[in-house]
């Protein structure tokens, strides 16, 4: 009985001094390859797309900043230098995108390679909304990092034993959570709105007081579908119970 008492005992010992090695290791990861002012910059640098794959996908802002800084060491890993990947994401059946050979679990693995870091990111939050194993994270509040932490481990996307503890230390010591909150959603709802406008263009043509013949001649279409235009609109005033399919088919 002592001896079992004893053995419990001891495994509780080892397993809370593995933890704690393992957070002095996920210190000296971060500190070691930035200092806090970069753990702070990358924060400030990406949070605006981390909000805005909140909006997108429902991911809390949080849980993704940390998942960065914590696979990228804050962007300045070789695989983040070299192929622009913040999370770490292997190539899987489903990539034909760009690759890159790095050692990891295994010698010389396939990672996934973006254009560019925001690519990563959207790449992360498809990757994460896509897979059925993911998907009770999704039933989840945005504001409930913890539960995301313990949910992305328990869904298998990472193998270490403390991933959800490293993701929630940072996310607690540098305030990530701020960014969940209903207020950012709000401006995040705002930010979407004007990263959409920016998309659209708008046409300098003013569509007051012209003819068809007049259209045309502005050079917004080519030939052929100035010729198709005029000639289905000419059709629907002249038999306006024919449909644009048919006159196509006919055409």
């Amino acid at each position: 009985m002592i001896k079992g008492t004893f053995s419990i005992t001891t495994k509780i010992k080892c397993s809370a001094v593995n933890f704690v090695f393992f957070l002095v290791i996920l210190a000296l990861k971060i500190s070691g390859q930035t200092s806090v002012a970069g753990v702070r910059t990358y924060i400030e640098t990406h949070a605006d797309e981390a909000i805005y794959q909140m909006v997108e996908y429902k991911i809390p802002a949080s849980v993704t900043l940390a998942q960065a800084i914590f696979e990228s060491s804050c962007g300045t890993s070789v695989l983040a230098k070299r192929s622009n990947n913040h999370f770490g994401i292997k190539c899987h059946i489903q990539w034909g995108g760009d690759t890159i050979r790095k050692s990891d679990d295994t010698l010389n693995e396939c990672f996934r390679k973006y254009n560019c870091i925001s690519d990563s990111y959207t790449d992360h939050s498809i990757f994460l909304k896509s897979r059925p194993r993911y998907r009770a994270l999704f039933n989840l509040s945005v504001n409930d990092y913890k539960g995301w932490c313990y949910g992305l481990k328990n869904s298998g996307y990472a193998t270490s034993p403390f991933y959800p503890e490293a993701l929630i230390k940072i996310i607690e010591q540098y305030g990530l959570f701020k960014y969940d909150r209903t207020e950012t959603l709000t401006i995040a709802g705002l930010m979407l709105e004007k990263k959409m406008e920016k998309d659209i263009i708008i046409s300098e043509f003013i569509c007051t007081g012209f003819s068809l013949e007049e259209f045309c001649n502005n050079d917004l279409l080519w030939n052929n579908e100035k010729h198709v235009l005029i000639q289905s609109l000419e059709m629907i005033i002249e038999h306006p119970e024919k449909e644009i399919i048919g006159i196509a088919e006919n055409d």
